[in-house]
């Protein structure tokens, strides 16, 4: 059921490990969040200018991660996977504190971000949560990539559609409905990548932290992780993963469809900033008396209270 009031966690939560790409160690602190205050990193190894919102807006790279950046050049990266986890945890505020530039990556999925989510109660704050409505199809395209988004009736859909020439992870295709579907093996998918492509990658200076134990890593014919896949299409919901984390970074929730091919964190930052800056694509709502289950008929009502 779509949430009416805004939520936030309980209590601190806390968790360590390495980022993907810095190699650094890292620790993040959740903490409770005030209504509509959204969901804001503080870079506690500063003293001053520490404040990252996470916002669209504040995007400085999408280059194999989403980097954040404030308007001092203080940076904090690879947000992705734990926005996604504070998505489909239903969290809508939390201040995380964070002692060095990048969230850690623990095992490449949301997987140990919702584990510790679900650790903490949830509570419920005065205020009512931010939907954005699509009343009009949007579209980006960019040489082979493209996304569109347009009107759905209950929720966030995402049907994305990802092609490879290699062999194991080839075309891959799924729809999500974060309102109605299992989301288990969505939150559990590693990011990924192909071993030919490491010595490039290492090269411009990332993956300083990548290892079989927080990524999945293709060769050929072949997935080098002993434990082999999580779920037979890890490469298509790991991408759909970070989509939900990204479109966190928009500061509502959004209610419609999405079709992506080929997409990443650089697309999705650019149709968002399209998607934002058109008057008559969506409209802000509020849920006043809502009833969903696991599907709403074409007779059932909805009231929304419009914010013009």
């Amino acid at each position: 059921m779509l949430k009416i009031y805004q939520q936030t966690i309980a209590s601190p939560i806390s968790l360590e490990g390495i980022g993907l790409h810095s190699g650094k160690k890292s620790k993040i602190t959740i903490l409770p969040g005030k209504d509509n205050q959204g969901i804001i990193f503080r870079r506690i190894d500063l003293n001053k200018n520490n404040i990252v919102f996470a916002n669209f807006a504040n995007v400085s790279s999408a280059k194999l991660c989403t980097t954040l950046e404030n308007e001092h050049g203080v940076k904090v990266s690879t947000v992705e996977h734990l926005l996604a986890a504070l998505y489909i945890a239903e969290i809508d505020n939390v201040t995380i504190d964070i002692d060095n530039v990048e969230v850690p990556i623990m095992d490449g999925s949301a997987k140990n971000f919702l584990e510790i989510l679900k650790k903490t109660n949830i509570k419920i704050l005065s205020k009512k949560r931010k939907y954005l409505k699509i009343i009009n199809k949007v579209e980006l395209k960019d040489e082979s990539r493209q996304m569109y988004i347009e009107p759905h009736n209950s929720s966030l859909e995402v049907d994305f559609e990802l092609n490879y020439k290699n062999e194991i992870i080839g075309n891959q295709r799924n729809t999500v409905n974060f309102q109605n579907d299992d989301l288990d093996d969505l939150s559990n998918s590693r990011t990924f990548c192909l071993y030919e492509d490491i010595e490039k990658i290492k090269k411009a200076g990332l993956a300083k932290g990548g290892s079989l134990k927080n990524a999945v890593v293709v060769d050929k014919e072949k997935v080098l992780n002993e434990e082999g896949l999580r779920n037979p299409k890890e490469f298509v919901n790991h991408k759909i993963l970070d989509l939900a984390g990204d479109f966190l970074l928009s500061g509502f929730r959004i209610i419609g469809k999405v079709t992506c091919n080929q997409g990443g964190h650089e697309l999705t930052n650019m149709f968002l900033r399209k998607l934002l800056e058109m008057k008559n694509a969506s409209t802000n709502v509020e849920l006043e008396e809502i009833s969903i289950s696991k599907k709403i008929s074409d007779n059932q009502s909805i009231k929304l209270a419009v914010n013009a």
